[in-house]
């Protein structure tokens, strides 16, 4: 009994020790990242814990022979085993995957704003004939500047230009060296310094997906700088949490599969982002988070719609993106909503109350899904119609996206 006793607390002994071997592992990393050590020398000081961690707890886990030819057996096993599981970690924590795209090329119309925050964000200008009326900014979110601006200049006219950009830190506009520099509040006070740029007492603001949120923080900050506000297929103003990696459409808890080497940039991300920049750059976070993003989830099943261009942002959307819901700021509001979006019916009820057109058969891109019934709907809104009906608490029949 107690040769059992003893073996089973050095197994259990062995197995935590084991366990304990990626934290510590990482800790070296995170550590060595603060006092400003290379990503050549945090990744190698890091796997030479984690490797001497690890070969502990298998000694642990595996009893000592009494023979000693046993022992050199036993020895080598354990390094074989080691090597296999450390040659593993290492090809996921020093390779950079494959499809990293290159920075994105300029599009036809761009042009930059060198704004007073400190942000240079690249954007689309589509003109009315007579400008005069407050201008409409397009708050998308996904870096498709080239598409963004060939659809929702459309609504251009009536006296309103049409503005789409890049916010910081995605598709074309700048990147930063210290990924602590993003966020919403960042982001609200570049939509305030680019409504002084252009010069607007007002501005309409068209909200889509992640973009409505941020519409939602401006509301809330500068209720009298907005004239009226369109929240299209919105996002959650307080997102679910995710473990690690980016979220997924449609999912809570879980996310895309997680490897060693966003287990290292998460972990550099908390003590030193610059690090986590040098360690997996702009690109590779990118491309990540498009991944993350596939077609078929922005469309209804079946669709089959083309992919969205890439660089959406991997750093930018890893920052912070809770807001306080505005509440109703006696600003017009209307939300759209397509039949089997990926975001949940319930995330449409902390926004502003406002009218609600459901289109059927539409997806999250709702405006891809349905051009036809979007642009109709924006363009009676933006004229000041009533548009739209009350949001019920439930989602109507055939609403295929989740409550």
């Amino acid at each position: 009994m107690r040769r059992f006793l003893r073996v089973a607390g050095r197994l259990v002994c062995g197995l935590a020790v084991l366990a304990l071997s990626p934290v510590l592992g990482l800790a070296t990393v995170a550590g060595m990242a603060t006092v400003m050590a290379g990503p050549q020398v945090f990744s190698v000081a890091g796997l030479a814990v984690f490797a001497s961690v690890f070969y502990l707890g298998l000694l642990l886990c595996v009893p000592r022979p009494g023979i000693a030819w046993a022992r050199w057996v036993r020895a080598a096993a354990l390094l074989g085993v080691e090597a296999v599981v450390v040659w593993h970690v290492c090809g996921q924590v020093l390779t950079e995957p494959a499809g990293t795209p290159p920075p994105a090329a300029r599009v036809e119309g761009q042009r930059e704003w060198e704004l007073p925050t400190g942000s240079r964000l690249a954007y689309v200008r589509v003109a009315a004939e007579k400008a005069g009326a407050a201008p409409v900014v397009v708050l998308e979110g996904h870096g498709d500047l080239a598409g963004d601006a060939a659809f929702f200049g459309r609504l251009a006219g009536g006296g309103r230009d049409v503005y789409v950009y890049d916010a910081l830190g995605t598709g074309r506009s700048e990147r930063l060296e210290d990924p602590r520099g993003y966020g919403l509040p960042r982001d609200v006070s570049d939509l305030e310094a680019i409504r002084e740029e252009l010069g607007a007492e007002r501005l309409v603001l068209v909200g889509h997906g992640e973009g409505a949120r941020l519409a939602a923080a401006y509301l809330g900050a500068f209720p009298g700088k907005v004239e009226r506000v369109v929240f299209s297929s919105p996002a959650p103003l307080r997102p679910p949490p995710t473990l690690l990696g980016f979220p997924a459409p449609g999912e809570t808890l879980r996310g895309p599969a997680v490897d060693a080497r966003m287990l290292v940039t998460h972990a550099l991300l908390r003590v030193e982002p610059r690090a986590a920049r040098a360690f997996a750059g702009d690109g590779e976070l990118d491309a990540r988070l498009d991944r993350a993003r596939s077609a078929a989830s922005y469309h209804c099943p079946g669709a089959g719609r083309a992919a969205r261009p890439g660089g959406a942002g991997g750093y930018a959307s890893l920052a912070p993106r809770d807001v306080e819901p505005p509440g109703n700021r006696d600003v017009p509001v209307l939300v759209v909503k397509g039949s089997c979006d990926f975001q949940t019916w319930s995330s449409i009820r902390d926004y502003p109350p406002g009218g609600l057109v459901y289109v059927e058969g539409a997806g999250h891109a709702v405006y891809a899904d349905r051009p036809g019934p979007y642009l109709k709907a924006l363009r009676s809104f933006l004229a000041g119609r009533e548009t739209g009906t009350p949001a019920g608490v439930r989602p109507p029949p055939g609403y295929l996206g989740p409550a």
